[in-house]
């Protein structure tokens, strides 16, 4: 091995070594630099003859190009390690899985909602389903509250700028009660023959079809707390005749309860309460005898006779047609049902907190 090839191999050496940019340019200079070797070699060509010069340039030159092409393969493998380094860095893994695609299910309220639709069909109740804009006669005056009642201060709140026949707005309804009074004028309408007779009877033979529904849905107020919120599910329930009482009231309620919560061991009380719509009107409160709320007293619905001028609104005599109705919270017997202590986990939408009902 002569001495070029010597040099181009201790370059090649040296080369090698650099760990950086910054050294392979300081051992760039020990060959290729005004004062390195290929540099030197150059110099020395000078006390050469001129054919020696020609052999010996060309063999420095082919020395002096090794040379620049091993700089140039080490310069691009510290560039490709560098890049390597800040792709590991930045990188993102594609590898991994996709969202695997999850298999939905019912919200709790309405497991709730279906199950309470589900217990008084089997009780003999239409289900009846109803706007959510509603007018001011149908939400309020219908149901025997008039204008400037005190008892709409809780329920007044939320209207749009649509005007009724009367001038006055629209609402997002309070209760789903306007329901009642709708579903009593279909009823009424899809029967007519039949209580054309009933009417028309002085023998008191002739009986009208009963008016028996539940009306669950959406409900809006201004209220807002661990208990409250201002979107809320409601299921208000009627039962018209001509002869069904306060114990009809009490035996339905109660044998609804008792299914609803799988329980026999379930106490209920009525306590007297005011609505506008209905007369005698009670808060119904129940006491579970065992579990974790065994002993206290929980209120979970309101009702009452139907008052005769919401029997009138419906198109009905209440001389003749009497009945119960009672409205209750879907989301509260949820929070019962299931033991959740705060409304507003129903509708933050975590799926972490509604993952636990699928």
């Amino acid at each position: 091995m002569n001495e070029l090839d010597t040099l181009v191999d201790n370059a090649r050496a040296a080369f090698a070594q650099a760990k950086a940019p910054a050294d392979l340019e300081n051992a760039k200079a020990q060959f290729l630099g005004k004062s390195g070797r290929i540099t030197e070699l150059m110099k020395g060509m000078a006390q050469l003859a001129v054919e020696e010069k020609k052999s010996r340039g060309a063999a420095i030159n082919v020395a002096k190009q090794a040379i620049e092409a091993a700089l140039t393969d080490r310069r691009q493998q510290l560039a490709d390690e560098e890049l390597a380094v800040q792709l590991r860095a930045e990188s993102l893994d594609v590898t991994l899985p996709g969202r695997k695609h999850v298999g939905g299910g019912l919200h709790p309220v309405s497991r709730t909602l279906e199950r309470i639709e589900a217990i008084f069909s089997s009780m003999g109740f239409d289900v009846a389903d109803g706007p959510e804009i509603e007018s001011d006669w149908h939400s309020f005056t219908s149901l025997n509250n008039p204008p400037n009642h005190p008892a709409r201060s809780m329920q007044d709140t939320f209207y749009v700028d649509i005007d009724g026949d009367d001038g006055v707005p629209y609402n997002l309804r309070p209760h789903t009660s306007p329901m009642q009074v709708r579903y009593a004028h279909q009823h009424i309408k899809k029967h007519a023959a039949a209580f054309e007779a009933a009417a028309a009877d002085t023998t008191g033979t002739v009986k009208a079809p009963e008016i028996r529904v539940i009306a669950p849905g959406r409900t809006y107020r201004v209220d807002s707390d661990a208990t409250h919120s201002p979107m809320f599910h409601q299921c208000e329930g009627l039962w018209l005749g001509e002869n069904v009482s306060f114990k009809d009231l009490k035996v339905v309620f109660t044998d609804f309860c008792r299914t609803f919560f799988e329980s026999d061991d379930l106490v209920l009380r009525f306590r007297p309460s005011f609505f506008p719509f209905t007369e005698p009107s009670a808060e119904i409160d129940i006491q579970f005898q065992s579990g974790p709320l065994a002993g206290r007293w929980l209120e979970v619905a309101g009702s009452g006779q139907v008052h005769p001028n919401v029997v009138r609104n419906m198109g009905l005599d209440p001389e003749r047609y009497i009945g119960f109705a009672f409205g209750m919270g879907p989301d509260r017997l949820t929070m019962l049902r299931y033991g959740v202590n705060d409304l507003r986990l129903f509708f933050d939408g975590d799926l972490r907190f509604l993952s636990q009902f699928q």
